[in-house]
Order: structure tokens, then C-alpha cells, then sequence
């Protein structure tokens, strides 16, 4: 049986460099690619999908978290294997939340990208190892583990976000945004929000 594949890639040269990979293992059939996530989308929305590979982020636009969660809310849509590289938990965690099947990093070898797919086309989770062993740690461990929510407003304050400017971008309150921080201060140990920002970044829980 061919699993059908939708490349999501808003680099012409990744795209292209992903089809001649897959090209070479039998079973998979290259039959879509987009350049925008909002396009990924319409095109798993049309049906004859198995499996997106998805990258998270694009220049402009619906990000690959969105675009997967959408595509993954279709009925009987295609499964959506993350593949980026960006290993943060931030991103890791918002990814599987949204659907994701999988999760790759784009320096894993091609043997590892093709049992990938299949493992994704046959419904089951496929986790590069080092994702896997950041979402063991983060079970190992949840009193100092940051939230989703948490490393979200944590990955604002990294990106020069006022409070007020983050609680109009993720609807929060401007009280709930303090709180958070404090959360976030006690768990890594800091008391500023410049100590924070180094520290998750640090840890790869945040993009830098």
C-alpha cells in the first residue's frame, strides 16, 4: 500500500530535498506540496493524503501549529509528522497538543525519516529520541516543568512582549500573565524576567 505524502515547507530547496529522499523508499508517493501553511491545509482538506510532513514555521502567515491542528480536526484527515528544527519544549509540547503524530527534527537521518512516515501512516506516535527524551524528562519531573501556558508567555517575554502586550496576544489577564511569571521564576530558579528568558533558553525550553 502507498502512503501518500504532503510536503508543507515554505523552502523550495527543503521540499526538494525531502521528495528525493522519499523518492527512494518504496511505498511512498510524494503527491502534494504547499508553501504556506494556510495552503497545507486546503490541500489535506481535498482529500488523497496520507500523512503531512509539516514544518512549523512559516515566513508569513498560519504557523505549522495551527495548520496542524486543522488538519487533524478534519474527518478523517491525514496524520501530521512534525518536521523542524526547533527542539524546544515550547514547541514540542504545542505541536503534540495540536495533533501531531510525530515529531523530527530535519538532521535525522533518512532511515529514521521513513520509519517515521510509516509509523505516523499507521497511527501510531513516532518521537525523534531526543524529543522523546525531553517529554520523559518533563513526566519525571512535573513540580519544575513550565506549562504550556507558561512557556508560552515565557517565550513572549523572550521576544521583548510587554505584559500588557502578552495578555492582549494570548487573552490572558495582566494578573494571570504576573502569575505565570511568578510560577515560571520559582520553578527555574531566577527573579527577573532577563534571568528567566536565559535561563529556559539555556535549557532549550525556548526558541532563542
Amino acid at each position: 500500500m502507498t502512503v501518500r505524502l504532503l510536503l508543507a515547507d515554505d523552502h523550495p530547496v527543503v521540499r526538494a530535498g525531502l521528495r528525493a529522499v522519499l523518492a527512494t523508499e518504496p511505498g511512498f508517493a510524494v503527491v502534494a506540496e504547499a508553501a504556506t501553511a494556510e495552503r497545507a491545509v486546503e490541500r489535506a482538506a481535498a482529500g488523497g493524503v496520507d500523512v503531512v510532513l509539516m514544518d512549523l514555521q512559516f515566513g508569513t502567515g498560519m504557523h505549522g501549529v495551527e495548520a496542524t491542528a486543522a488538519i487533524t480536526a478534519l474527518p478523517g484527515g491525514p496524520k501530521v509528522l512534525v518536521l523542524t528544527t526547533y527542539d524546544t519544549d515550547a514547541d514540542i509540547l504545542a505541536a503534540v497538543e495540536a495533533g501531531a503524530s510525530g515529531y523530527l527534527l530535519k538532521d535525522a537521518p533518512p532511515e529514521e525519516l521513513a520509519a517515521a512516515v510509516r509509523t505516523a501512516a499507521a497511527g501510531q506516535s513516532a518521537l525523534a529520541p531526543a524529543v522523546a527524551h525531553r517529554l520523559m524528562d518533563r513526566m519525571r519531573t512535573p513540580a519544575q516543568a513550565l506549562t504550556k501556558r507558561e512557556l508560552e508567555v515565557l517565550q513572549l517575554v523572550g521576544e521583548g512582549l510587554s505584559n500588557q502586550q502578552i495578555s492582549k496576544a494570548l487573552f490572558l489577564s495582566q494578573a494571570t500573565v504576573k502569575s505565570h511569571l511568578v510560577h515560571v521564576f520559582a520553578k527555574l530558579g531566577v527573579d527577573s524576567r532577563t534571568a528567566a528568558v536565559a535561563a529556559a533558553r539555556a535549557r532549550r525550553l525556548i526558541r532563542r
